[in-house]
């Protein structure tokens, strides 16, 4: 009774930092003609409610789709015509055809804030707060400090109550879907990853590792046998539930491939605004898109995602553990994110979330990603005006995990899950034993380095030659921290070879 009061506390102080954050700005307020994604997903309601389905993706008279045109899966836009629904029982102007463009006012902004609270309570706390009880071998205690610390996270809660989006939905059902196969509920799990894919395209940052693990689990269990029967039942589970979701787009191709024109739209290059990944960051030095054309980035940015992601994919489908499909989610989404095509700065979302379910097993090297995750959309939130959300919502989470997780005291070599990497080569390099202090001074150096590049980025301006000095700056510093991660990442889910020994083996 006591382990419930005490996460129904953490959850309230995670509902009350959101709803604290939604009452500031948001993405595009009062930034005509365009707006921002504020505007993007009240115009969607807009459009799913009046407008035929079969229109939704396709350019009209009625459809702009160079307004804010929808790009997100048919689970996104079926979201959008719930809310449209609800909006019109409150007010029909919020949603009016072509006249509730750039629509702005307190009742609405209440309307959709709201709508995003609904989502996450429904979707995304509820997976968290279960994730976090079932854990093993963890004190009731630390479960609640788990929960606090995920609930906390500062990026999510930035991205979704303040510059206004919908990410809990998509993570939510991606949480739910470890949640299940942590339980062996592999059927119920493929489905609420399928609903995940199905909101978000992005969420094939975290496909291969559910694949892979599935996988593996199935030639475990005897690809003549049980397996086999499990490996069918997952295709006829997956199938079934892209068949429910885009159903009402079957009728024609044409509507499909309109679809999935929307939802990959190649033609846009191979990164946009400043984002931490490595294209970004060569192109300081080398301007890529200048020197290689559009087809041959393409080809580049594909080929070194899969090489990057390959060594976990293997080792998750020959050894599948739960350990290695939550290490493997952080590092295959990683890989996504520093090295394919099109990516967002929010996109670092998508590697956040599965560190958060490693927080557990490494806290100090999972909150010091968290904090440089957030930093790295920096930029983003000061164009959305957040910077007092978020300094109070970073250093808050900041403060919960030292106090909570004791994160500085956990760097031996046993808690950053490198003992066995240790003993290998200590005899080869003598300087290894000194990792731990050298990781804890590392985190000292970079938490100060993100201050001050923080405060120079809100209170000076940059000099006329170089414009995006600061921009540029996060960035880099940014991505040379997530090429940090994603080789500490990948080697304690390929060095550990006892994932399948240290966990319950599957059957």
């Amino acid at each position: 009774m006591e382990k419930w009061s005490l996460m129904t506390i953490a959850v309230l102080l995670g509902l009350i930092v959101r709803w604290t954050v939604s009452l500031g700005s948001y993405s595009g307020a009062g930034k005509p003609p365009m707006f921002g994604d504020y505007e993007a997903q009240r115009h969607w309601q807009e459009v799913t409610y009046n407008l035929p389905i079969k229109q939704w993706y396709f350019n009209t008279s009625d459809n702009d789709l160079q307004y804010w045109g929808l790009d997100y899966p048919p689970l996104t836009a079926y979201h959008s015509l719930l809310c449209a629904y609800a909006a019109k029982l409150i007010n029909p102007d919020w949603i009016a055809l072509h006249t509730s463009r750039g629509y702005e006012s307190q009742s609405h902004k209440l309307f959709m804030r709201t709508t995003v609270l609904i989502a996450d309570l429904l979707v995304y706390i509820p997976a968290v707060i279960l994730y976090c009880c079932y854990l093993k071998e963890t004190s009731t205690k630390k479960k609640i400090s788990n929960a606090l610390c995920i609930l906390l996270y500062p990026g999510l809660i930035l991205v979704d109550y303040g510059h206004f989006q919908y990410n809990s939905v998509s993570l939510g059902f991606a949480l739910w879907g470890v949640h299940c196969l942590s339980h062996d509920w592999d059927l119920l799990g493929s489905l609420a990853f399928c609903l995940a894919i199905n909101y978000k395209q992005m969420e094939l940052y975290h496909s291969l590792p559910f694949f892979c693990y599935l996988l593996g689990k199935c030639f475990k269990k005897g690809l003549t046998g049980t397996g086999l029967m499990l490996l069918i039942k997952l295709c006829f589970t997956v199938v079934a539930a892209f068949a429910f979701c885009w159903l009402p787009f079957c009728t024609e191709v044409e509507q499909i491939s309109q679809v999935l024109r929307r939802l990959f739209p190649v033609d846009r290059g191979l990164f946009e605004d400043k984002v931490a990944n490595i294209w970004c960051s060569l192109s300081v030095l080398v301007k890529i898109k200048a020197v290689l054309p559009p087809q041959t980035q393409l080809k580049l940015s594909f080929a070194l995602t899969f090489l990057s992601l390959l060594p976990a994919c293997i080792k998750l489908t020959l050894q599948p553990s739960l350990k290695g499909l939550k290490f493997a989610l952080a590092s295959c989404a990683l890989s996504f994110f520093l090295f394919s095509f099109q990516v967002h700065e929010k996109s670092i979302l998508l590697v956040s979330i599965p560190v958060c379910l490693i927080i557990n097993e490494i806290p100090f090297t999972s909150t010091w990603f968290l904090l440089v995750s957030t930093f790295s959309m920096l930029p983003l939130l000061l164009k959305d005006s957040l910077l007092l959300a978020y300094i109070a919502t970073t250093l808050t989470f900041l403060v919960v995990c030292v106090t909570s997780l004791s994160i500085l005291e956990k760097t031996s070599e046993g808690n950053l899950q490198l003992k066995s990497l240790s003993l290998s080569i200590r005899g080869y390099l003598p300087w290894f034993k000194a990792f731990p202090k050298i990781m804890k001074s590392l985190f000292l150096v970079s938490v100060t380095l993100m201050g001050i590049l923080t405060l120079l980025s809100a209170t000076l301006d940059p000099p006329e030659t170089l414009p995006d000095l600061f921009p540029v700056s996060i960035s880099l510093v940014s991505c040379l921290h997530f090429l940090f991660f994603f080789v500490y990442f990948n080697v304690v889910l390929l060095w550990d070879s006892a994932n399948g020994k240290n966990q319950k083996k599957v059957n």
